[in-house]
């Protein structure tokens, strides 16, 4: 009987009427009810933005600790001592000691990327999948063989800009539809610029390795161009039977930028697949070059791919020369200037003393310039490709003693107002293919073409990651509205026909997205961003991860008056456009 009325008792609870009967027991219930609900509903929302903080934190302890283990790698086997002053320490770094992104910079770097958007948005409509967009006729071209080569080579300007939905589109393209056993005749020099550079830069950005497997196909494709007694690769091979040769026009012979500048992609291909074969290929070019290095480490610009010997041909910094000299600065950069690149190193401070042989000035205002040499002869001529030696020799300074290291400075400084001013003597306020100085005169346009080149706005890049000097920025802003103004299409950008009258030509190039644009926003942004102590860039504007070489881990030591062709079609050579 007792519990009988116990559970009675207990069962009047759940019944409405003895809440109805007792209001202040009614609305405790209730205050009760919420209470418990609310504290469920908040620890769920708590949960949940736990979970996505937790997510953040672990995918950047996998990033910080990728940086510490790249870290670890470039400090393994250096000697070099800590510099003490701050001006030494910026000249080997070209980071400042006080980081900063002011408002100015942070807008400019922005205009930057909508120009990027601007110019892929055009290239996604009009030109998937092909090498280059012309815009006024609104179709794609494929000025490269059909490799994609605007999209491959955007991949890491996309990636730094923060571009992530137009990186991902590209990556599946790539990896659904990039594919080279092709019955394509193709340059070797371009397409491992462009492509090879394009997908192993995008490899060391975002760790997916699809770009890696696709980087090691295009370069088994490339590999049998070295397949010379020599050495010395022919510059042009047919992707699907591997038949090789060099231009007609060439006279058999091979070209010396486009033989001397694919070290840094077949070494970093190397390193990351741990397969010798392409770093052994690219490097016995050099090694044979080595061998009979002229006092001044100037070459001309053709060498005989089946003897080894240099033929007759100008001796330039320009077209046809330029990125071998780079090449010899950079590699010895990418394997963290330990003995094993020493050799690159002195090869390259040999050449620098022979540019400074071809240094001229113009009258009357002095412009400083970069000659070329024709047998014994000088001649007042200087490429806007040349125009990527200030940058250089910024970078390469610090490999010298503090007093050497700012007489090269000095140098670069004086050459980039040179620069500039191929830029700001035009009525476009945008630089011809290159210039001739006559006495008196300082400066005149020879081919007054502009295709959108990147040489000066790379120099000014560098200039400004190791002086912080502002005026950089302001010249690179400068030539930045004079591409917005004379380039800028509803569909795309264009070069002109002529930098003179404004004329404009049909064809946005694969190295306006690829460099123009990508330097241009660096320009504008912290010095952390793609640190020169962690990365050196191709002469196509893709950066690759600094990685220590040692010899323990390799298992070996390293031991008359002629035109150049105006009618070649490269990044480093011209084009057949005009």
């Amino acid at each position: 009987m007792a519990r009988k009325t116990s559970s009675s008792s207990t069962f009047r609870y759940v019944q409405p009427r003895y809440y109805i009967k007792r209001p202040k027991r009614l609305a405790f219930v209730i205050l009760l009810c919420i209470s418990i609900a609310w504290f469920v509903y908040d620890r769920q929302l708590l949960n949940k933005e736990h979970q996505q903080d937790i997510f953040k934190l672990k995918q950047e302890v996998t990033r910080l600790q990728k940086t510490l283990e790249d870290m670890k790698g470039n400090m393994n086997g250096s000697e070099e001592s800590i510099q003490t002053d701050q001006k030494i320490n910026k000249f080997k770094t070209g980071v400042s000691v006080v980081e900063e992104d002011d408002p100015i910079s942070l807008q400019r770097r922005e205009k930057v990327k909508e120009a990027m958007l601007h110019a892929w948005t055009s290239y996604e409509k009009y030109a998937w999948g092909k090498d280059e967009l012309k815009p006024h006729s609104m179709n794609g071209v494929d000025s490269f063989g059909g490799l994609g080569a605007t999209l491959v080579d955007s991949l890491d300007t996309l990636f730094i800009m923060g571009l992530d939905t137009q990186f991902q589109r590209a990556r599946e393209w790539i990896a659904k539809s990039l594919y080279f056993k092709k019955n394509i005749e193709v340059s070797v020099f371009e397409t491992t610029i462009r492509v090879l550079g394009g997908l192993l830069s995008a490899y060391d950005l975002s760790g997916d390795e699809v770009f890696l497997e696709k980087a090691r196909d295009v370069a088994d494709k490339l590999l049998p161009a070295w397949d010379t007694p020599s050495g010395i690769p022919y510059n042009r091979i047919n992707l699907a039977y591997g038949n090789t040769n060099n231009p007609r026009w060439t006279r058999g012979n091979s070209i010396l930028a486009d033989s001397g500048s694919e070290q840094l992609e077949f070494i970093a291909l190397s390193q990351r697949t741990n397969d010798p074969k392409y770093q052994e290929k690219a490097e016995k070019v050099i090694k044979e070059l080595h061998r009979s290095f002229p006092e001044d480490g100037l070459l001309p610009i053709y060498l005989n791919p089946l003897t080894g010997t240099k033929s007759a041909g100008a001796i330039t910094f320009g077209a046809m020369g330029d990125s071998f000299y780079e090449y010899l600065l950079k590699a010895w950069i990418q394997g963290n200037k330990t003995e094993v690149v020493k050799f690159y190193r002195e090869m390259w401070e040999t050449s620098m003393k022979g540019l400074q042989s071809l240094v001229k000035k113009s009258t009357p205002s002095s412009f400083v310039y970069i000659s070329e040499k024709l047998g014994n002869a000088l001649f007042d001529k200087m490429d806007e490709l040349a125009c990527f030696v200030p940058g250089m020799l910024a970078l390469g300074s610090s490999g010298y003693g503090p007093g050497e290291g700012d007489k090269f400075m000095a140098l670069a400084e004086e050459l980039a107002w040179t620069c500039y001013n191929f830029y700001q003597s035009t009525p476009t306020k945008l630089a011809g293919e290159n210039y001739y100085f006559r006495k008196g005169e300082d400066m005149n346009v020879g081919t007054s073409w502009n295709i959108q080149r990147p040489e000066t706005i790379e120099s000014l890049f560098y200039l400004w990651r190791f002086t912080r000097n502002k005026t950089y920025q302001e010249w690179g802003w400068n030539i930045f509205q004079a591409f917005e103004k004379n380039s800028r299409t509803e569909t795309g950008y264009v070069g002109l026909k002529d930098v003179n009258t404004g004329d404009k030509d049909n064809m946005m190039q694969s190295f306006f997205l690829a460099e123009t644009l990508k330097y241009l926003y660096l320009l504008f942004s912290p010095s952390s961003v793609i640190s020169l102590d962690e990365w050196v860039f191709n002469t196509e504007a893709h950066p690759l991860r600094i990685v220590t070489r040692n010899a323990h881990q390799e298992g070996q030591s390293m031991d008359q008056e002629e035109k150049i062709p105006r009618h070649l079609h490269g990044r480093k050579e011209g084009r057949l456009d005009y």
